[in-house]
């Protein structure tokens, strides 16, 4: 297995340009139809049986050999961000103001590698599914894909995936056991008063000060309602209230993120938003309104299938080349696919830690590394053989 990396090198240069392709061609969440079509026209040359349309653009590509019931699934996403690239690279965003800024077009490179030498060799006794999503951004495509049917009719014994990580060095695999990233929710907080003129306060209902008071108030969640050794986070991104100087507005908006790492402390401080925003309002005279736009689960992470992958990783890259990871406050919604399917998980290959490819994620001066390809693809290449190894 040691040998995989020299055996996947000849790739490299055709799924460089490839990568290249992607990146100049990006796309947002539920729009992945060309970079799509270029998934299932190349898996469908190798030999692959596709299933597209699964949770809006995305597709399953599947390969069976040998008589094995044994199954695995490998998951890379597709979608983009709405961030203006600054690189100035040569295969730089075509598209103003939506780029790979996440590095999925790394990600959908590096399984689309491995499809290809797992299809040309056959070094596997069973079936593998390729799972393609969209919108991973939007923390709702993996979870369209499930309400879809994806592991009713695709079941696996075990599911992987892999994410870059700027800021740890390149061709370096990184492993967390349990929970290894947040759940992320996402809060819009619309509060309402009456409007009237600045001079004449007494006559309005001042959501303006309600807001204020509610940006401060909803601090106190972390400091004072969760045990100071559980991790959470509440962010409040944007305040929208107001145009001019002279008027009291009827309304205003507070959009919030919210990040934990348990369920537990995940309804508290979703539970504690509610009940702040609704009597801080009522404090002002004013009502509020508590919208849950959107939000993903804890992503846990079985701890068998990371020894597993952890383990495989070392026989192909060397021990000293496997590390373990922190936890992160950052989310990821193949964290749906791990809670509908425990027997996976996720882990990280560094990005390098020099220019674009130390830049960190969503910024409009971070590129996935080239680096990468061969090394990413190696291990999801190396958990086939390994996983569905040939009966002796």
């Amino acid at each position: 297995m040691s040998s995989l990396l020299n055996e996947l090198a000849p790739l490299k240069d055709e799924f460089i340009a490839l990568r290249h392709d992607l990146h100049t061609h990006p796309e947002l969440g539920f729009t992945e139809k060309r970079t799509s079509d270029i998934v299932a026209s190349k898996l469908t040359e190798w030999g692959y049986t596709i299933e597209r349309g699964i949770g809006g653009t995305g597709l399953v590509a599947t390969l069976s050999n040998g008589s094995s019931k044994k199954i695995i699934g490998l998951r890379a996403e597709m979608d983009a961000l709405p961030i203006v690239e600054t690189t100035g690279l040569p295969w730089k965003s075509a598209q103003e103001g939506v780029s790979h800024m996440c590095g999925h077009d790394g990600h959908t490179t590096m399984l689309l590698c491995a499809a290809k030498y797992l299809a040309e060799k056959r070094p596997f006794d069973g079936t593998l599914h390729l799972i393609f999503q969209p919108a991973e951004e939007l923390l709702c495509g993996g979870s369209r894909m499930i309400d879809d049917g994806l592991f009713d009719k695709y079941p696996c014994d075990l599911i992987f995936a892999q994410h870059n990580m700027p800021g740890f060095p390149s061709g370096n695999f990184y492993f967390h056991k349990d929970a290894a990233m947040a759940s992320s929710d996402t809060v819009k907080i619309t509060i309402k008063g009456k409007g009237g003129h600045g001079a004449m306060p007494q006559k309005a209902k001042d959501p303006v000060l309600a807001c204020a008071q509610l940006v401060m108030a909803l601090q106190s969640i972390v400091s004072r309602n969760v045990d100071p050794f559980a991790p959470a986070v509440v962010t409040i991104g944007a305040l929208n209230v107001g145009r001019a100087a002279n008027v009291i507005p009827a309304e205003g908006e507070l959009l919030l993120t919210v990040r934990t790492m348990t369920d537990e402390v995940r309804k508290l401080v979703l539970s504690r938003i509610s009940d702040i925003a609704t009597n801080t309002a009522l404090t002002f005279e004013c009502q509020a309104t508590i919208e849950h736009e959107n939000g993903s689960p804890v992503l846990v992470n079985g701890n068998k299938a990371i020894d597993f992958a952890r383990n495989t990783a070392a026989e192909i890259v060397g021990a000293d080349h496997c590390h373990d990871s922190p936890a992160f406050m950052g989310s990821e919604d193949f964290a749906f696919m791990l809670q509908a399917h425990p027997n996976g998980c996720y882990w990280f290959v560094g990005n390098g830690t020099e220019g674009c490819n130390g830049t960190p994620l969503h910024n409009g001066g971070f590129d996935f590394n080239d680096a990468n390809i061969i090394p990413g693809a190696s291990l999801f290449v190396g958990l086939v053989e390994k996983y569905l190894a040939p009966s002796r």
